[in-house]
């Protein structure tokens, strides 16, 4: 990875959205939702008052608007400030 956040943040990478619902209908590109889970790629080291609690593989769930996008080598990313991740899974 070629971006190391700075602080509380973290880089994400989102999972791919659902294409199948669970009783097996196929969801079409333009009904799917944003995903909100993904795999921490990398974190920050944390601020002197809130120790960075995630870790590099923890899979989160974030909120549907949290984070700003980036691209880099042609892969979508997240990154958001820790308090933006709702629960590790």
């Amino acid at each position: 990875m070629k971006i190391k956040p700075l602080a509380d943040r973290v880089v994400v990478q989102p999972q791919e959205a659902e294409t199948k619902t669970a009783s097996g209908l196929y969801i079409p590109d333009t009904a799917k939702e944003k995903p909100q889970r993904g795999k921490i790629i990398a974190v920050g080291s944390g601020k002197k008052d809130e120790p960075m609690e995630l870790k590099e593989g923890d899979i989160v769930l974030y909120g549907k608007y949290a984070g700003t996008e980036i691209n880099i080598d042609n892969q979508e990313y997240l990154i958001m400030r820790q308090s933006d991740v709702l629960a590790i899974i």
